[in-house]
């Protein structure tokens, strides 16, 4: 007796693309509803697939297995797949009315001079451009550099009569910074009790709106402003900043104890300035070699890559138009390129763990 074929519905695809899996997270894309928009057409079924983090490394592969499965199926002919960019939340409420900020990444040097600002301006930029809602929260209040680095250092942001603020909109990304409330040379001198209450402001009272990736410029050193944004905002995860020499990397590793404590997890290593790329093609280690890579082997962390040194990186600080914007091709935007994506795969990922170990807290009046 022959078995009675199975007919096509968006519940018996959905069935058959139950084993599908994301190789990068293991868990299955119908479970997380990451497939959806199931049109069926004359033979034809088109849907949507999505994809927790941008440049996903098994886009194509994800696509070629659900193509075979659905092309497996009777009736079906044609098939014609959609992605679309779903990053997942952690789970954890932030920021004021009307915000949905699904990750928050922290980028922190135990030091200042290492070129911190200057990776989280560009990690920005660059998963802006991958396509990721992208907010820059510029969390130095002491140095405020992101809007000069960003183009827009004459900005300025008024209070709404309750308070509300917009961000400023630069390159794709919305930011918000000390430096667009105050004249840029006013110094700002403030204890520990006015600055956490100028980060919770930061978090509360600006509208960001849908946000994927909150990028967090922290302020070099283990101080108030870490502790404030642990407590106000919780991180997803932290990127640690360092150069090769090892003073430097004696303060990078005091900021990765920080991070230990606070229990915010770290998401990976970053060497910035490894090397001067010469006119004859050698490379001049500066600062040393391999301190990074030294770093993350001894702590058990992910090293993600080393940045050359360009000319280039600086004057597009200076000029406001981040290096993986003004040189897309050098070699410094690529490393910064490959850290973005790798980061951003990695804070989604934590966000699915984060999900799995989130307590519901019920508030008693």
């Amino acid at each position: 007796m022959m078995a009675a074929k199975m007919s096509l519905t968006q519940e018996t695809i959905l069935t058959e693309l139950s084993s599908v899996k994301d190789p990068a997270s293991g868990r299955s894309l119908v479970a997380d509803l990451l497939i959806s928009n199931i049109k069926i057409e004359a033979g034809k079924v088109s849907l949507t697939v999505g994809l927790i983090t941008p440049s996903h490394p098994s886009k194509i592969e994800i696509g070629s297995k659900i193509e075979e499965i659905l092309k497996g199926m009777d009736g079906v002919a044609e098939v014609d797949i959609d992605f679309s960019l779903q990053v997942p939340s952690d789970g954890r409420p932030r920021g004021g009315q009307g915000n949905h900020i699904r990750t928050a990444i922290a980028v922190a040097s135990g030091k200042g001079g290492v070129g911190k600002t200057t990776v989280a301006v560009n990690l920005a930029v660059a998963l802006a451009e991958a396509g990721a809602r992208i907010g820059l929260l510029d969390a130095d209040v002491y140095g405020p550099n992101v809007p000069l680095m960003m183009g827009v250092p004459d900005a300025h942001i008024q209070p709404d009569p309750s308070g509300r603020m917009e961000p400023i909109l630069a390159h794709g990304v919305k930011i918000m910074s000390i430096g667009f409330l105050v004249n840029r040379e006013q110094p700002i001198i403030w204890r520990g009790p006015m600055l956490h209450s100028a980060i919770r402001q930061f978090v509360d009272d600006v509208n960001w709106g849908e946000i994927d990736y909150l990028i967090i410029d922290l302020p070099p050193g283990t101080g108030d402003a870490q502790l404030s944004m642990a407590q106000i905002l919780a991180v997803t995860g932290g990127l640690i900043v360092t150069l090769p020499q090892q003073v430097s990397l004696d303060d990078a590793r005091r900021g990765l104890e920080m991070f230990n404590q606070l229990q915010v997890p770290i998401l990976g290593i970053v060497e910035n300035m490894s090397y001067l790329e010469l006119p004859d093609g050698s490379r001049s280690e500066i600062f040393g070699s391999g301190g990074g890579e030294k770093l993350a082997s001894q702590t058990g962390m992910a090293y993600l890559a080393g940045i050359p040194m360009d000319p280039a990186v600086r004057v597009g600080g200076d000029e406001g138009i981040p290096i993986v914007i003004a040189q897309p091709d050098c070699a410094a935007s690529q490393a910064l390129r490959s850290i973005a994506k790798q980061l951003a795969l990695k804070a989604s990922l934590q966000a699915l763990d984060l999900q799995k170990g989130a307590i519901p807290v019920k508030i008693v009046n």
